[in-house]
C-alpha cells in the first residue's frame, strides 16, 4: 500500500489530536491566575518540547509503528513494551467514548433534545464513533485527508478570538494573580499541570510510522512543527479570552470562547464558536479513532497481541482492531449513560491521561538506553540532555496526577499481564 501521510498530515496529527474540547474550557480554569497562567503555558509547552525532540530522535532511529512502544520494546523487551500498548490503546479508545460524549453535548446547543433526552444524546455519541471508525476503515488517507481539513478549521476560531482580544479587548486589565499567596515556583508548578493536559497526544504521529512517508524525517519535524503550532494557539487564544472578559466573570463560565465571541462579535459570535467546538472534537475523534486501530496492530505485528488485530482489511487499515475499538467505546459511552456507572466512565477517563503521560517516560528513558548501548553517549551528549529532560518532565506530569490516579493507573496495567501471558505461551 502507498504511503499517505506526508508531512501535513502528520502535522495535522499532532495539533489535532492535541487540540480537542479542553482548551475551549481552559481560560475559565486559568482566570484566577491572570498572566501567571502564560508562566504555566511556557513550562508545559517548553516540557513538551524536549518530549517531542526525544520522540523525533527514536523516530529517527527507529522509524517502526506504534512510537512508544517500539522504542520501549527496542530498549527494555517484550513485557514493557506490551504494557505501553495496552496501557495507551485503552487511553485512545476510552478517550474516543468522552470526546464523542463531549460532541454530543456540544451538538446539543443546535439539537436542545440531546441534552434532555438520555437516548437521544448516546445515540449522537455512539453515531460519530461509527462514522469516523468507517471513514478510518476506508483508508489511512481517508482519515488524513480529514484530519487535516478538520485541523486547519478548528485553528480558524481560536486564531480569530486571539486576534479579536489582541485588538478589541483590554490586555492591560490582565494581571499576575496568585490566589493562595504560593511560593512563585509552586504557582507556576500547578498551573504547568493543568495546562499539560492540553499537550496529551503529542506523540500521535509516531505511532502510525508504517504509513508516513519518510517517517525517519517526517515525523521529527511533525512533532515539533505541532508542538510548536499548539503552544503559540494556545497562549495567544488564552490572552484573547482574558482580555475580552472580565476575571471573575471568566472564572464562572462555563463557555469561555462563547462569550468571549459574544462579547466580540455579538449575537452571531457564540453559535459560530460552537460549531468551530463541533469541528475541534470532531479532529480530536478521528485521530484517537485512528490511533485505536494502529497501537494493538503493532502489538499483534510482534506477536505480543491476537494475531487478528494486526491483519489489515483490503483498504490497508487494521478494520478489526477499529471495530474492537468503538464496540469498547460504545460500551463506555452506554455506560456513561446508566445512572450507576457516571463514577465509573468518569474514572476511565481520568486514567486514559495518565497513561498517556506513562509512554512519555518510558520513551525518554529508552532512548538515553539506546545511546549508552550504542556508545554514542560520549560524543551526543546533547541528546542525552534532552532526554534526561524529557524523563525529569514526564516524571514530573506523572506526579503531578495524584497518588490515587498513579496508583489506579498501576492497576489498569497490571489487568493487562494475563492478556500478556496467554498469548506469549499460545505463540510458544
Amino acid at each position: 500500500m502507498k504511503k499517505s501521510l506526508g508531512f501535513w498530515r502528520s502535522w495535522a496529527l499532532v495539533v489535532g489530536t492535541m487540540i480537542g474540547s479542553g482548551v475551549f474550557l481552559l481560560p475559565a480554569v486559568l482566570a484566577p491566575y491572570g498572566s501567571f497562567s502564560l508562566l504555566g503555558w511556557v513550562v508545559a509547552g517548553t516540557g513538551t518540547l524536549f518530549i517531542a525532540l526525544t520522540l523525533g530522535a527514536l523516530a529517527r532511529r527507529l522509524p517502526k509503528i506504534g512510537g512508544p512502544y517500539a522504542y520501549t520494546r527496542a530498549a527494555f523487551g517484550d513485557l514493557p513494551a506490551f504494557l505501553i500498548a495496552w496501557g495507551y490503546w485503552i487511553s485512545v479508545w476510552s478517550g474516543s467514548a468522552a470526546i464523542a460524549v463531549a460532541f454530543s453535548g456540544y451538538l446539543s446547543v443546535f439539537i436542545p433534545a440531546l441534552s434532555h433526552v438520555p437516548a437521544a444524546g448516546a445515540g449522537a455519541a455512539l453515531a460519530a464513533i461509527w462514522l469516523f471508525t468507517g471513514i478510518n476503515v476506508a483508508g489511512v488517507r481517508t482519515a488524513g485527508i480529514v484530519q487535516l481539513v478538520t485541523t486547519l478549521l478548528k485553528l480558524l476560531p481560536l486564531v480569530a478570538m486571539a486576534g479579536a482580544g489582541l485588538l478589541v479587548g483590554d490586555v492591560a486589565s490582565i494581571t499576575a494573580t496568585n490566589p493562595d499567596q504560593e511560593p512563585l515556583p509552586l504557582l507556576v508548578a500547578g498551573v504547568a499541570m493543568l495546562t499539560m493536559w492540553a499537550y496529551v497526544g503529542m506523540e500521535a504521529a509516531t505511532i502510525p510510522a508504517d504509513d508516513v512517508v519518510t517517517p525517519e524525517r517526517t515525523i521529527p519535524r511533525a512533532l515539533v512543527a505541532g508542538t510548536l503550532t499548539a503552544t503559540a494557539v494556545y497562549i495567544l487564544a488564552t490572552v484573547g479570552v482574558m482580555a475580552l472578559l472580565p476575571a471573575d466573570t471568566l472564572g464562572a463560565s462555563s463557555s469561555p470562547f462563547a462569550e468571549a465571541a459574544g462579547a466580540a462579535f455579538g449575537s452571531w459570535g457564540g453559535p459560530v464558536i460552537g460549531i468551530g467546538a463541533l469541528v475541534s472534537i470532531v479532529g480530536a475523534l478521528n485521530a484517537n479513532i485512528l490511533l485505536s486501530g494502529q497501537m494493538p496492530r503493532a502489538a499483534a505485528l510482534d506477536g505480543l497481541f491476537l494475531a487478528r488485530f494486526g491483519r489489515l482489511h483490503r483498504n490497508g487499515t487494521p478494520a478489526f482492531a477499529l471495530t474492537v475499538s468503538a464496540g469498547l467505546a460504545s460500551a463506555l459511552i452506554v455506560m456513561n449513560y446508566s445512572k450507576g456507572l457516571v463514577a465509573a466512565f468518569e474514572l476511565m477517563i481520568l486514567l486514559s491521561t495518565l497513561t498517556t503521560l506513562v509512554p512519555y517516560a518510558a520513551s525518554a528513558a529508552a532512548d538515553l538506553v539506546l545511546q549508552v548501548r550504542d556508545g554514542q553517549a560520549a560524543i551526543r551528549w546533547p541528546s542525552m540532555a534532552v532526554s534526561v529532560a524529557a524523563l525529569l518532565f514526564s516524571i514530573f506530569a506523572l506526579i503531578g496526577s495524584g497518588v490515587a490516579v498513579v496508583g489506579y493507573g498501576t492497576l489498569l496495567l497490571a489487568a493487562g499481564l494475563p492478556v500478556y501471558f496467554w498469548v506469549t505461551r499460545s505463540k510458544a
